[in-house]
């Protein structure tokens, strides 16, 4: 027996998403069928599922899988389109809400023509807790020399919800991001794994960016990698306070007044379609 699980399927500059609405719908468990409902040849296709939950910590709760069945911390570029899509839905008509993530309460707030602005908190800067043994102390880790499969590199690290590892390069076009991005990725060096960005400086109001993601592999976007990439251009004083991240499937606008102050995030979300998709009964 088999019924129909209704979804959703949004974007955010490019990095899609299949959402299921675990507040309107009874759902089946997720983990198990995060490959097959990710799977972009024999399923509907995205790079990671997002959960509406009910939460007691905040307006509602963001489960974020992917296609490995492995939970995230945060997604940035997620959360715009979780937004939307309970805005879409009639869930709430809020300016800004919260929303409980595994990396905390992320307040998104609504700015106008299918543009949502995310406070991402204040960046995560020491070793222990991005967490990576790359450096100890205080941090930042920047510019710290790594040599993967043979290849000499530079990488900062930080985390903004989950950690990232930065590294600047010539071109990210032609940067070996599906050879390095893996190795990297799995790298003794961060425990918990990481997320990679291959990024280049254009000049001081713009930064092109590619990322390998963490139990997905390259994606278009990064909503949390652009932020981290914004901080660590910044402390590496090559970029201004607010620059523009260009990645492959459009621009966010990435804001750090002060060392002392909170990253903002503003870019695009989008509904893509809707449709059901069948499961077996349990």
């Amino acid at each position: 027996m088999t019924r129909e699980l209704a979804f959703t399927k949004m974007h955010g500059a490019g990095n899609d998403f299949v959402v299921l609405d675990g507040v309107r719908d009874e759902l089946p468990d997720i983990e198990p069928l995060a490959a097959r409902l990710l799977d972009r040849h024999f399923g509907i296709g995205g790079d990671q599922l997002l959960v509406v939950r009910e939460s007691r910590a905040a307006d509602f709760r963001m489960e974020i899988y992917n296609p490995d069945g492995s939970q995230v911390e945060m997604c940035a570029n997620g959360i715009r389109a979780f937004y939307k899509y309970l805005r879409d839905r009639g869930h709430t008509d809020a300016d800004e809400i919260g929303v409980e993530t595994l990396s905390g309460v992320v307040r998104p707030r609504w700015a106008g023509e299918n543009r949502v602005t995310v406070d991402m908190g204040l960046p995560v800067l020491e070793p222990a807790k991005i967490p990576t043994t790359l450096a100890s102390g205080d941090g930042p880790v920047l510019d710290v020399p790594l040599e993967v499969d043979g290849v000499p590199l530079r990488v900062s690290a930080v985390s903004l919800g989950n950690p990232h590892a930065v590294i600047a390069v010539d071109d990210p076009d032609t940067a070996p991001v599906e050879r390095l991005g893996p190795l990297i990725e799995n790298h003794p060096l961060f425990p918990n794994r990481v997320n990679v960005e291959f990024i280049h400086a254009v000049d001081r109001s713009r930064i092109r960016q590619r990322t390998w993601e963490r139990g997905t592999g390259e994606t278009l976007a990064c909503g949390s990698g652009a932020c981290a990439v914004a901080v660590v251009s910044m402390l590496r004083g090559v970029v201004d306070r607010q620059v523009t991240v260009e990645l492959r499937g459009g621009e966010l606008r990435i804001s750090w007044e002060r060392d002392d102050a909170h990253v903002m995030m503003t870019g695009p979300a989008a509904e893509v379609f809707r449709g059901s998709f069948p499961v077996a009964e349990e």
